[in-house]
């Protein structure tokens, strides 16, 4: 059978592009091709809402199984797509089976990155990529106070703020001098570490990790200091995007699948969205990057949808992401990698302050915490690449939107 659209991966880039399609009046068949026995849902909630419970598996879904019925959307969960015939235009699934395309949308995001240590499969090793995953960890967490979190970044962080509430023993590796260090400047770390430890989560940095220890389950971590007892150890260090079956195809790849402004890979009819896809991005100072975002995620679907039914326009939005910690939200709009300055706007003391960005004088990004009008006002800021006074932007009595104006 060959679908005119086929789109390989359910997650929200998936979900989104067939969203757009439909919304813009496309009418040929659409189908949704997923590893996952789940429809289209949430995953940001998987190592916040949905693991501490107050997120239930209905409450995930990004659409109700009626929205795509009633929209003529095909979904076939469980299917794991091995290969891509890009002269053939179809793709070869784990079962066996073969499905032809008019068009490619590859959406297959990635997987939990696993530490390469001894004892890494072993029982009770997790990671939080799926909402599978994430059951697997709950059913294990009831047989064990003490839990090791490897990696002091997003998910780790929100997954030790979810657990320390639940009187676990938490302790967090981070094999850096700080967390967050790939992501935020030091204030924003120094500060996160601080309230981690207030919760009372063992934060340790420069931990070098030797093996996961135990026989069938593990039962600690052994690191360069010592042993740390361990029922449960979760893996948070990052995502491998899911891209070999291009790869194999002859698609370029680095870092996940090469796109051009309008997400299209180097083979015919194929586009590329989400987590998987490599693009330059203005704002990184036209580098070549991959976003792992919701807003990316929808973003770049709709420039897909664009594409197919004949509205083009080429990728361009200011990156933002967020993260909740026990009463901390912190918004983040633009990306700091290569900046040269920072400002501290408020104090951290207060619990509502911002860290921004600045490269040649100009704002590049900020980390907002418990500061949404910051966020907001600031995303304009990133938009306008304007040249700021520090002395203005470290003063919160001055409305960040006033400064585009100066």
């Amino acid at each position: 059978m060959v679908h005119d659209i086929l789109i390989v991966g359910g997650g929200q880039a998936g979900a989104q592009a067939a969203i757009s399609l439909r919304q813009g009046g496309f009418t040929g068949s659409i189908t949704i091709v997923g590893e996952e026995i789940d429809p289209p849902y949430e995953r940001p909630p998987l190592s916040k809402d949905y693991l501490s419970g107050d997120k239930t598996v209905d409450r995930l879904a990004l659409r109700p199984e009626a929205f795509w019925r009633e929209r003529n959307v095909t979904l076939l969960p469980g299917q794991h797509v091995t290969a891509v015939d890009p002269v053939r235009h179809c793709v070869a699934t784990a079962s066996g089976s073969t499905m032809g395309y008019g068009k490619l949308i590859w959406a297959a995001g990635g997987h939990a990155r696993a530490l390469p240590v001894p004892g890494g499969t072993l029982a009770g090793v997790h990671s939080i990529r799926s909402r599978a995953d994430v059951d697997a960890l709950t059913a294990d967490l009831a047989r064990t106070d003490d839990v090791v979190i490897v990696g002091g970044g997003y998910i780790g962080l929100e997954a030790a703020a979810v657990l320390s509430k639940t009187r676990k023993r938490v302790t967090i590796l981070e094999a850096l001098d700080r967390v967050l260090a790939r992501v935020a400047g030091e204030p924003v770390s120094r500060f996160y570490e601080a309230e981690h430890r207030a919760h009372g989560v063992d934060v340790r940095l420069g931990a070098g990790i030797e093996a996961f220890e135990g026989t069938a389950h593990v039962t600690g971590v052994r690191t360069t200091g010592g042993t740390i007892p361990a029922g449960v150890v979760i893996v948070g260090i990052g995502l491998v995007p899911s891209v070999a079956a291009l790869a194999a195809a002859g698609a370029v790849t680095h870092n996940g699948v090469e796109v051009d402004d309008h997400n299209r890979t180097s083979l015919p009819d194929i586009f590329a969205i989400g987590d998987c896809a490599h693009h330059a991005n203005a704002f990184a100072n036209g580098a070549g990057i991959r976003l792992e975002s919701v807003q990316n995620a929808i973003d770049q679907a709709k420039v897909v949808a664009g594409v197919i039914l004949g509205t083009p326009r080429p990728y361009h939005a200011v990156p933002w992401f967020w993260s909740n910690q026990y009463d901390l939200k912190l918004q983040t709009v633009g990306l700091s990698a290569g900046h040269d300055a920072t400002v501290v706007r408020g104090t951290p003391e207060s619990r509502s302050w911002s860290l921004i960005y600045l490269r040649g004088g100009r704002v590049i990004a900020l980390d907002c915490i418990n500061s949404a009008r910051d966020f907001v006002q600031g995303k304009a800021l990133v938009e306008a690449g304007l040249a700021a006074d520090p002395a203005r932007l470290a003063d919160n009595t001055v409305p960040l939107k006033s400064l585009l104006a100066a």
